[in-house]
């Protein structure tokens, strides 16, 4: 087993770093099975003042990987600073630095929106004399002022969403981690929630996000860093990760779908071809060349077939470079 290592990080590179991980590994031993790598040589640095999104399928490691950031759980090996700080040694300090949205809310629903960031910011040490207008200005923050007085049983999903976040900002964190912070929320409420995220970033925080959804990752994440088996399977900006799969490809609809049909045996000699809908096909341009220059060269190849009676560009997703790396197969 890998011991943790207490070798401080050097500090030129801790100055431009909210979070830094450096292989890191998590191993669990339970009793009668053999060991279970979480974890696996994990490694990232988050800027600060960024949003940051951690992605991966279901068991992929991310809840572990918080767990480690936060200070609940301590790596089996690897360096883990945040703002500066080491969270199972330092993690008194730390929990005044940090704030964490779990994927639960954990509300009190008797309690008023008021009562229940009343009571976590006496739990957390606020100054009695900061209490009232720290719960007021994030209340507004989060456009829920007009429902302080109410009970949180009351609230909407997306209320309490938006409630959680208000609780997690009373202390003014510089690192806040939001572990799918939309989850089951309505459109309205997403919307407001990302243009907080993007603020709270704006204003110098740094936010660690995961989520199911990609668009999410997509709208809000400066970076993003795919995990897959607790090991990295891509890291890079949205522009950098799409640039890592299967570019640019050209849409044919045709007016029926056995002029398709012949298409597609003159095309497959040409480059990838997929059948995206009946009557339509997909096919995948060339690395290194020009887009507009390829769509002639198709058109030039099916001219004898005819029928086209329109087409279109498609850019990959963050859709498609996740499955790209993680695979299709379905996740428990």
């Amino acid at each position: 087993m890998n011991s943790v290592s207490t070798t401080p990080l050097p500090p030129a590179t801790l100055k431009d770093a909210a979070v830094e991980v450096k292989g890191v590994n998590v191993v669990f031993h339970r009793r009668g099975s053999e060991p279970y790598q979480a974890v696996t040589n994990l490694s990232f640095t988050i800027p600060q003042g960024t949003v940051f999104c951690l992605l991966g399928p279901n068991g992929s490691g991310k809840t572990t990987t918080i767990n480690v950031l936060n200070g609940l759980l301590r790596p089996t090996g690897g360096d883990v600073r945040v703002s500066g700080l080491d969270p199972t040694r330092d993690r008194r300090e730390l929990l005044r630095r940090i704030a964490l949205v779990p994927q639960e809310t954990a509300l009190y629903n008797e309690l008023t929106g008021a009562e229940n960031l009343e009571f976590h910011a006496k739990y957390y040490g606020v100054a009695p004399r900061e209490v009232r207008d720290r719960i007021a200005h994030v209340l507004e923050l989060v456009g829920l002022t007009d429902r302080a007085t109410h009970r949180t049983g009351t609230y909407s999903g997306g209320m309490q969403r938006r409630l959680a976040l208000a609780r997690a900002l009373l202390t003014d964190p510089e690192v806040l981690f939001l572990d799918e912070p939309t989850l089951g929320v309505d459109v309205q409420s997403r919307q407001a929630i990302w243009e907080r995220i993007e603020q709270l970033a704006d204003e110098g925080k740094t936010v660690l996000l995961t989520t199911n959804y990609m668009e999410e990752a997509d709208a809000l994440g400066r970076e993003v860093h795919i995990i897959d088996h607790g090991a990295t399977v891509a890291h890079g900006t949205q522009a950098e990760l799409k640039a890592m799969v299967q570019g640019s490809r050209v849409v044919l609809e045709f007016a029926a779908p056995e002029r398709a049909d012949r298409a597609r045996a003159v095309l497959d000699a040409v480059s990838p071809t997929t059948v995206p809908s009946e009557g339509s096909l997909s096919i995948a341009v060339p690395r290194g060349v020009e887009t507009v220059a390829f769509l002639r060269q198709v058109l030039d190849e099916i001219n004898a077939v005819g029928g086209v009676t329109g087409f279109r560009f498609s850019e990959p997703s963050l859709q498609d470079v996740f499955l790209h790396f993680t695979g299709r197969a379905l996740r428990d």
